[in-house]
């Protein structure tokens, strides 16, 4: 292989797994964030207290947290082909990224919300605020901070989820790495491929920790 052909081949790689990680992460988010904040409110002791509902978001979320990554790519393939028409590639991919980042997400917007100040909370009820208020400019806005620092976390950890998937033909530079790289023995092609992933990790956790510094009144 040229070293044109190279830069070629990592180059799309490359495009195809920051569409992987922002593709994922936007769904995830999607369906995560939501229900994240559902979870917060609907707690025995939230805003809108629906201890029955919650505990069946919590056991569903702890189920589909407890399946391994690559199991759960394996058992999301025939209804990855219903979804997407495909159980390869980069849509195939992003669909099961998707899936098995919307608890995580969840868990990590229940988390941040939690750690807001429940005396600033009970001071705005002492106020009039509406329980909307509340959810909007004091819960949604303190936690923000932690909400962004959470969108890293999450989107790194989807990188190494689309490296794994590159076991399974999912595109991307995981998947250049094991057909090119490993299964020929190539392992220049690997280890390209592997320090772009590291370049693309270290980008994402500084830009985002920049703006979280930016944005955090605690600095």
């Amino acid at each position: 292989m040229t070293n044109s052909q190279l830069f070629e081949l990592l180059s799309q790689g490359f495009i195809d797994t920051c569409w992987i990680i922002l593709g994922s992460s936007f769904v995830a988010y999607a369906f995560g964030f939501p229900l994240g904040v559902l979870i917060t409110l609907t707690r025995k002791d939230g805003l809108y207290p629906k201890p029955v509902l919650s505990l069946g978001l919590n056991r569903v979320i702890n189920v589909f947290r407890s399946v391994p990554f690559y199991i759960l790519v394996v058992a999301l393939m025939p209804l990855s082909r219903f979804v997407v028409g495909t159980s390869l590639g980069i849509k195939a991919t992003i669909f099961s990224l998707s899936v098995g980042a919307i608890p995580f997400v969840a868990r990590l917007v229940e988390s941040a919300l939690l750690e807001v100040d429940q005396d600033m909370i009970e001071s705005v009820i002492t106020m009039g605020a509406t329980k909307l208020q509340i959810v909007i400019q004091v819960l949604l806005r303190e936690a923000l901070p932690q909400l962004i620092q959470g969108l890293s976390i999450t989107m790194i950890m989807l990188v190494g989820y689309s490296a794994m998937a590159g076991l399974m033909g999912g595109g991307g530079l995981g998947d250049i790495a094991i057909r090119y790289g490993y299964y020929r023995y190539n392992y220049t092609i690997m280890y390209y491929a592997l320090i772009i992933l590291i370049v693309c990790v270290e980008f994402i956790q500084t830009t985002i920790g920049w703006i979280v510094r930016k944005i955090d009144k605690r600095n």
